[in-house]
């Protein structure tokens, strides 16, 4: 039978006008459809389902194939790729995810806050939409939660890819892996993107009053404070990429907002691998000479990520503190993402809420 799935009320308690008169009643043998309700599909960018070799191995595998992240020709690419990296590297980045693995679920940080979000998301929303979330690489795969929507009669689907400032590396590739779902389907969903936030005041306040409460919290006041963003190789803002740029110009916002100076706080990337040049100034470079400067006191946020995950946890927390100490830096301290917190599901759901005007 044909059925169309409409929510009891939105969030303002009025109930729903009718689309469309209602359908004439269908043959028999018509195939059962849902359809009427709207759906959002949170993206995050995916960790691997264990820290053991295998596991590691499959997850970088996928991440590292993928032409978004890895622009170097193929010729050279594959053989380097799965003849030395995937050789070497599942064992040293299990025993680094193991280090922030949540043990109790079984499953990475980002995995459990990206989780919390939908979850947080879904209950700020209401009846109005259907929310889910995915990962682009690992699981939950993009493919089948946007299928497990139009399940439940969603034939509107928002995509949410969960990075404030766009990049092709992030951004893009996660609307590829949807848009590649989207060309096996016989009905396609009405599909919107959600564009990037790095200058929403919405996004900027939450951001500085996060850091604000994390200053708070510590026992001293940092010298200077490093925003840090996943790097990209320079050659990707040549060619076009706004990534940088926003970045840029989210570290002046939030720096702005809470009255600082350049030098107090300051932008830098981090997280590059191989021999080509990356955005710069780099982070771990950045921590050692502040340190071997004479800085004692420094704080470390990350605006970049929604959720914390490897790359905070592990590299900023861990590694860039040690970097800091070893040169002389006495006080370190990180201050954590937005996550699924108060401020940062005010931003989630000020996003999400904007872009389905006109659907809800």
């Amino acid at each position: 039978m044909n059925e169309r799935v409409e929510p009891a009320a939105l969030a303002n308690g009025r109930p729903l006008a009718p689309l469309q008169p209602a359908a004439a009643p269908l043959p028999s043998d018509h195939p059962k459809v849902a359809w009427g309700r709207v759906g959002v599909l949170l993206m995050n960018l995916g960790t691997p389902e264990g820290t053991s070799y295998w596991p590691m191995r499959r997850y970088l595998k996928e991440f590292l194939s993928d032409r978004r992240v890895i622009e170097v020709p193929r010729l050279i690419w594959w053989p380097l790729l799965n003849l030395i990296i995937l050789t070497k590297r599942p064992g040293p980045k299990g025993r680094d995810y193991a280090s922030v693995w949540n043990n109790a679920l079984n499953e990475g940080p980002l995995k459990t806050i990206t989780r919390g979000q939908c979850e947080r998301l879904q209950a700020a929303m209401g009846e109005s939409v259907v929310v889910d979330w995915a990962m682009r690489y690992g699981k939950p795969e993009v493919a089948g939660r946007i299928q497990a929507l139009l399940d439940q009669g969603c034939d509107r689907i928002l995509l949410v890819p969960l990075y404030p400032q766009y990049a092709a590396a992030t951004s893009a590739t996660a609307c590829d892996q949807a848009f590649r779902a989207l060309m096996d389907m016989r009905w396609q969903p009405t599909v919107r993107v959600s564009p990037p936030y790095h200058d929403d005041p919405v996004y900027i306040a939450a951001m500085a009053d996060s850091i604000r409460e994390g200053l708070a919290k510590l026992d001293f006041e940092p010298e200077v404070i490093l925003t840090s963003f996943h790097g990209v190789p320079r050659s990707y803002l040549l060619k076009g990429d706004p990534y940088h740029c926003q970045c840029h110009k989210t570290g002046r916002l939030i720096r702005e907002a809470l009255g600082l100076s350049p030098d107090k706080m300051r932008v830098t990337f981090q997280s590059r691998f191989g021999n080509e040049e990356w955005l710069k100034p780099y982070t771990d470079e950045t921590v050692m000479e502040l340190a071997k400067s004479g800085v004692k006191r420094m704080a470390i946020v990350a605006p970049g990520f929604t959720a914390d995950c490897l790359e905070t946890l592990e590299e900023l927390d861990g590694e860039n503190r040690h970097y800091f100490e070893e040169n002389g830096g006495e006080r370190f301290a990180y201050i954590p993402c937005l996550n699924d917190s108060d401020l940062g599901m005010r931003v989630i759901e000020h996003v999400v809420r904007r872009e389905l005007q006109g659907w809800i």
